[in-house]
């Protein structure tokens, strides 16, 4: 009997020669495509080799990572993967819950509504005369300088496509198997290249320029690292 769905996958079938930090770094980078990732939990145990949990941060993130990564080869091996039975405890901490209590309200909603609050009642100390009319007529006099020294910005020239695309603001840890597991789920991929000296940049090739463009538009602005968004441009002809 299948578990019910859950954000949490268990993850099977890994290839247990892969150094346990390598191995947590790419399960977070092949599985943030489908969404916020937030753990991975990856232990050495003798239990628990050969397998991992990927925490999401919702269920439709697990569902569409399940129905796309099941079977994928991941360093050798292809992946067996099934909902969690249990809630994590990266979830529970995330959701405001500890592991067996009933749901908790969410602290950053509280601090919403507290914000929204503080907001409504200082909007009524605004509103209320205080017979500065002066003031008024100086910001409204004010305006028309303002909006006439800013310039309009400037349109960039469209890029010329390329089958090769430039990436850039990759983490330090980068290899060519974390990008190769990105970029090869998208037809025409043909091979990764990093430039010795720069972990932060990397070239990856197609076989047209319109495969190019479809990969380029998918994993624009995605984020390798909670801190690193990377940005993919043509490669200059």
């Amino acid at each position: 009997m299948e578990n019910p769905p859950s954000p949490t996958l268990y993850v099977r079938n890994l290839n247990e020669k892969v150094k346990k930090d390598e191995l947590r770094r790419s399960l977070y980078y092949l599985f943030s495509q489908f969404g916020p990732v937030l753990d991975v939990v990856a232990l050495k145990t003798q239990k628990m080799r050969g397998q991992a949990f990927v925490v999401f941060r919702d269920i439709a993130s697990a569902t569409n990572a399940l129905r796309s990564m099941v079977n994928f080869n991941f360093f050798d091996k292809p992946l067996r993967l099934a909902y969690a039975k249990t809630k994590s405890e990266a979830l529970c901490k995330f959701l405001g819950e500890t592991p067996g209590s009933k749901p908790m309200e969410k602290k950053s909603n509280r601090e919403k509504r507290k914000a929204t609050d503080e907001a409504g009642k200082a909007a009524k100390r605004v509103a209320k005369p205080s017979g500065g009319a002066t003031s008024s007529s100086s910001a409204a006099a004010a305006a028309p300088a303002a909006v006439a020294t800013s310039a309009a910005p400037s349109k960039a020239a469209p890029e010329k496509p390329n089958k090769i695309l430039f990436c850039t603001n990759l983490p330090e840890e980068t290899n060519e198997m974390m990008l190769e597991m990105l970029f090869k789920q998208f037809p025409g991929f043909k091979e990764v290249r990093l430039v010795e000296g720069r972990s932060d940049i990397a070239f990856i090739e197609f076989g047209a320029d319109a495969e190019s463009t479809t990969a380029r538009d998918a994993l624009q602005g995605f984020k390798i690292t909670p801190t690193h968004q990377m940005k993919i441009e043509y490669a200059k002809k």
